[in-house]
This record gives C-alpha cells, sequence and structure tokens, in this order.
C-alpha cells in the first residue's frame, strides 16, 4: 500500500514547490468544462493582479540578496503544508472536475499568499505544469501496516539479507510524453492569456538516500547494522549513491532537468532566487545539474554518532552534492552535533537549525558564511488558540542569538493549524513584529 504524508484533504503534496507535479495530467482525463474554466480564469486574473503590485519585485530581490549572503534582515517564509486543508477546505473549492480541482486549488493558495499570509514569498505570474510520469522502484518493496488517513503506521523492511540485495535495480522514469502535451496545451488555451505557462518538474526532494535505506532494512535495524553487519550498510548505500547518479545522468542526457534559481522552493525551507546560477533557461539548452541548488538531510540517522554519520551516510552523499551548483543541507534533524561533518559538504549555502537544535551552536558555527534557516517548532500552531506570548518568545530568542547570521525563519511541518487558520497569519505578524523591534 502507498503510505500518503498528509491525512486528509483536496492539497497532498509536501511543498508548494510540488505544485506542479500536483497539476498534471491523468492520461484520459484531461479535460475542463466551461464553469470550471470561468471559476479558473477568475482565480488567474487574481494572480495576475498581485503578481504585479511593485512589492512583489521587491521581495524577489531580497531573496536575491538573502542568497547571496548580503542580507539585513530575517527573512520570512511559512508552508502549511498539511495545514492547507484546514485553509482552503476541500468543501470550498468551486470546480467539479478533479484536474480543474487541483488547478483551483493551487490557483487560490497563491492567492492566500498575496492576500492573508503576508510573508515573503513573491507571487508570480506563473502556472506550471508537470510531467505526466511513473517511476518504477528499487525491485523490492517493504509492506506497510497501517496509515490510513494520516494515522501512525509501520512497515516489514524489503531487504532482510544480502541475498536479497539482488533484487535490486535502479528507477526507471517513464514520460507519459502524450499526456504531458495535451496538459500543458489545455492550460495555455485556458489560462495562457492570463498567466504565464510552463513545463517545470520536481523530480526528486532530497537526495539522502537514507529514507531509501530505512525502508530497505528499518529503522530499528539500521541501528542493529552499523554493528552487526556494516558491510550490507555499506553495500546498500553504494548502491543507493549509484542509483542517484544514474538517475542524474538519465534526466539531464533527455533534458528533463528544470532550473529551481527562482520562486522554486529550495532544501527543506527557503527559496531559490540567485544570480550564482543560470537566469534563464540556458537559451535553449540543456539544463545540467551544475545549474542547479541540491539538497540533502538524514533525518533517519540522527541516533549515529557523528563518526558513524560520516561513515554510513555523509561520504556517499557527497559525490552526489558535488554535481550541483549550490546546495542545502538538513531538516528535522540537530546539526550541531555533526556539523564538522556537515560542513564538508561541497558548494554548501543553506543550512536548516531544526527546533531540535542548539541555536547557539550552530549561530556560532555558520555565522555570515551560510544561510540560517531556522525552523520553529510547529506544535505552537497546532491549538486552537494561539499563545501569542509564547510565540514571541521564541521568535525573539532566535533574533537575538542571530544578530550575525544570515537569517531566514521558515514555518513548516504543520501537520493541522488547530483548524484555525488565523494562527499562521498572527505567526507571520508576530514574526515581522519581532523583525522590526530587531531594525529599531
Amino acid at each position: 500500500m502507498s503510505v500518503p504524508c498528509n491525512a486528509t484533504g483536496a492539497w497532498t503534496s509536501l511543498t508548494f514547490g510540488e505544485a506542479p507535479k500536483y497539476c498534471s495530467g491523468v492520461r484520459g482525463e484531461v479535460r475542463i468544462g466551461a464553469s470550471d474554466r470561468e471559476v479558473l480564469r477568475r482565480l488567474a486574473a487574481k494572480v495576475w493582479e498581485l503578481a504585479s503590485r511593485p512589492r512583489e519585485r521587491e521581495k524577489r530581490e531580497l531573496w536575491y540578496e538573502h542568497n547571496a549572503l548580503r542580507s539585513r534582515l530575517p527573512l520570512v517564509l511559512v508552508d502549511p503544508e498539511n495545514g492547507w486543508n484546514e485553509i482552503i477546505p476541500a468543501n470550498s473549492l468551486q470546480c467539479r472536475g478533479s484536474l480543474a480541482r487541483h488547478w483551483e486549488m493551487v490557483l487560490r493558495k497563491e492567492i492566500c499568499y498575496g492576500e492573508s499570509l503576508l510573508d515573503d514569498r513573491p507571487i508570480e505570474a506563473l502556472f506550471e505544469i508537470g510531467h505526466t510520469y511513473t517511476e518504477s522502484g528499487f525491485g523490492v518493496q517493504e509492506t506497510y501496516h497501517g496509515g490510513l488517513e494520516g494515522q501512525s503506521y509501520a512497515w516489514e523492511p524489503a531487504i532482510r539479507g544480502p541475498a536479497d540485495l539482488k533484487a535490486l535495480q535502479y528507477p526507471r522514469i517513464e514520460v507519459d510524453q502524450e499526456t504531458t502535451r495535451q496538459t500543458l496545451n489545455l492550460a495555455q488555451e485556458v489560462l495562457g492569456n492570463l498567466l504565464r505557462v510552463r513545463l517545470r518538474d520536481v523530480w526528486w526532494w532530497s537526495l539522502s538516500m537514507t529514507w531509501d535505506l530505512s525502508k530497505f532494512v528499518g529503522l530499528q535495524q539500521l541501528m542493529f547494522l552499523v554493528y552487526d553487519d556494516p558491510q550490507l550498510l555499506h553495500r546498500l548505500m553504494a548502491f543507493l549513491r549509484d542509483a542517484n547518479l544514474a538517475k542524474l545522468d538519465d534526466l539531464e542526457a533527455r533534458g528533463l532537468l528544470c532550473l529551481n534559481n527562482d520562486h522554486s522552493y529550495v532544501g527543506s525551507g527557503g527559496l531559490g532566487y540567485t544570480r550564482e546560477l543560470p537566469g534563464r533557461e540556458l537559451g535553449g539548452g540543456t539544463v545540467r545539474t551544475s545549474d542547479l541548488w541540491g539538497f540533502a538531510e538524514s533525518q533517519e540517522t540522527t541516533g549515529l554518532s557523528p563518526q558513524m554519520f560520516e561513515e554510513f551516510v555523509h561520504q556517499y552523499q557527497r559525490p552526489i552534492l558535488e554535481r550541483f551548483g549550490l546546495n542545502c543541507y538538513g531538516c528535522c534533524e540537530p546539526l550541531d552535533p555533526r556539523w564538522q561533518v556537515v560542513r564538508k559538504t561541497p558548494k554548501l549555502r543553506r543550512v536548516s537549525v531544526s527546533a531540535w537544535a542548539d541555536q547557539r551552536k550552530m549561530s556560532e558555527a555558520l555565522a555570515d558564511r551560510f544561510i540560517y534557516s531556522r525552523k520553529p517548532s510547529p506544535a505552537l500552531l497546532a491549538l486552537p488558540r494561539l499563545d501569542e506570548d509564547q510565540v514571541r518568545k521564541d521568535i525573539r530568542d532566535t533574533l537575538e542569538i542571530t544578530r550575525g547570521n544570515v537569517v531566514e525563519l521558515i514555518m513548516k511541518d504543520n501537520h493541522t493549524l488547530g483548524h484555525n487558520p488565523q494562527n499562521l497569519v498572527d505567526w507571520v505578524r508576530i514574526a515581522r513584529e519581532e523583525i522590526e523591534r530587531l531594525r529599531a
């Protein structure tokens, strides 16, 4: 069975960066009725209006400066994730067709960013469609138990011993070119005179490999194997490294890579605007991995010592990350215990400082040489009523600690907003008030 990351509702993607995939068409279902078109065009006109504001150009420039390590004040970005289903509940959508409802959700999210959330995310007059494709697995499959409607789950590992490695194979991406073309043409027909329609894909979120490793052997068994059978772990990580390198080679050779140096969500938080990577689609040439932001993390191996993390994880990640023009590292795992290893990441620019990290140690380590990507705990927003004093103290503490850093405040991982979307609006307001206090 496939276990969804989010529980219910119309929005099932992890981040707004996956909107192109969410908007892609399904074979035989690429159609939108007349009444749904009217709804979508009305929403698209509003997105265009919001994107035309001078403030959007100003926000864009803030990110360019920020990613160049020249920002003077922290930037604020929110990604409600499953909270979108409380901000824009499925029963509030007006379209009736499946594809139209997906497109409506994406357009309403843009409008929400521009009218209500008011963080530092620029509104762009774009509508992006992803390829319709399938991706084969590794040749082995874990078995899940539980996980329905967002509940907890467990799995039986796919690999029990060296003999199971014979079944491993590199995944293969198969693109449905005809459905992709039909979907792109339909978007151009419905929205093209209002928004810039383009084909864009996010083929991976993280290149860490340890999530796949944990599905291969199980989280608990992974911890045992570093002692009981370290060679098996090395064989699996070498296979995953080579499989990921082969995937990058394949995507690059087939011209399927897309630049992520603009409004794209990069790493585990932050936007990709940068002039240090190509600023256009290379004059029609092939996009290479060296033109992109890369990203890895290893949340599953938090229990390993820094030395074991280096041996079993990071040494296998570095050849992959070496291929990218700039890199992000980390997500929810605390990086302060393993910073001396993480700092070896090639072309590192953005570093996650999670709710479980020692902020002071990370502030000293990152200084003004890396982006301090702070991820406050989303638990404060999960209650029906926001404790504003606690939120203010949390943000103020971070801002006091990081006066010498290049800081972004990223509110994400929201599985719920306490069924009160105002919590997120108020969090942004408080963050802005505390940043203004810092300015004064």
